[in-house]
């Protein structure tokens, strides 16, 4: 069920310069599956897809593009007219993801390069050991986050769920999950990629498997107020954040109106008003800032 063009978040691709460290931690840690692997990229999923995580052998770490599923064929001309009413830079008119049918790409506000499409292929996810049930949403700090808001109102119809704020922060869906993108203002810098799980459980099991990694969570297990979900959070090699989290607020109600929260507020964490300091420092940049999209 969706109410805009975009149906539903469709992959992270991130360019890493240790592909395999990347690999290990995305199936070892997190639980997902390569699904398809070429001389410099390796798809991956947790769903029965062909990919919701892509990633990219490169010299720097950054992210490579944002991906999003359009409702349909017309939904998809309808987003190339508005990208192309508006001037933005087409990278490709055809696929540039492995596994998708028809789609193009361009690089929107502050360089964050989008890739949309439809009929992505299916693939057997197989017999299930542990990991997440599907890609649920992305997280970044644009510099100018109102407008990074108003653009994906303006071009692909995603809806206000929570405000956060004096143009602080915009949690934004595409679908009833309470938010497929949330904005908070910052350097312009990728923060998070986000994964749904079963249970508060399946956060504890990450941080046994991160334990025994040698690593650890930099936050959680916390109850957001914003969304309402319960997540944890750790690094991953490429330097992006990831995050599990459960019982995510659905929103059934299109004309919901978004719920306002002061920026003080414990719209982070309903359980303490502590977080970690350096939280928000991590993250890695757009490729095009760095001139490495290929």
């Amino acid at each position: 069920m969706a109410w805009g063009l975009i149906r539903e978040m469709g992959h992270v691709s991130i360019q890493t310069n240790n592909i395999e460290g990347s690999i290990f931690d995305a199936t070892e840690l997190l639980g997902l599956r390569v699904t398809e692997r070429t001389d410099n990229e390796v798809y991956l999923a947790a769903n029965s897809v062909h990919h919701e995580l892509t990633y990219v052998q490169s010299e720097v770490n950054g992210i490579h593009s944002l991906g999003l599923i359009a409702q349909n064929g017309d939904a998809l001309r309808e987003i190339r007219r508005r990208v192309a009413t508006e001037n933005f830079k087409i990278v490709s008119e055809t696929p540039v993801s492995a596994g998708v049918q028809d789609g193009f790409s361009f690089i929107g506000p502050e360089g964050w390069v989008f890739e949309i499409y439809t009929g992505m292929q299916h693939s057997d996810r197989g017999l299930l050991s542990f990991g997440p049930d599907r890609y649920g949403h992305i997280n970044f700090h644009p510099r100018d986050v109102r407008g990074m808001m108003e653009f994906l109102r303006r071009i692909f119809d995603f809806r206000l769920s929570d405000v956060i704020g004096d143009d602080f922060a915009y949690f934004m869906r595409c679908n009833p999950d309470h938010h497929g993108i949330a904005l908070i203002k910052g350097q312009g810098t990728f923060h998070h990629h986000a994964w749904q799980v079963q249970s508060i459980g399946d956060l504890a099991k990450l941080g046994d498997r991160l334990g025994a990694a040698g690593r650890e969570l930099i936050w959680g297990p916390v109850r957001h107020g914003a969304g309402h979900n319960i997540a944890a959070y750790y690094v991953e090699t490429s330097g992006a954040v990831v995050e599990l989290y459960t019982d995510l607020e659905q929103i059934y109600d299109d004309e919901r109106d978004p719920i306002i929260w002061g920026e003080d507020e414990n719209w982070w964490n309903m359980w303490s008003n502590r977080r970690t300091d350096d939280f928000r420092t991590f993250g890695i940049p757009t490729v095009t800032e760095l001139k490495t999209f290929i």
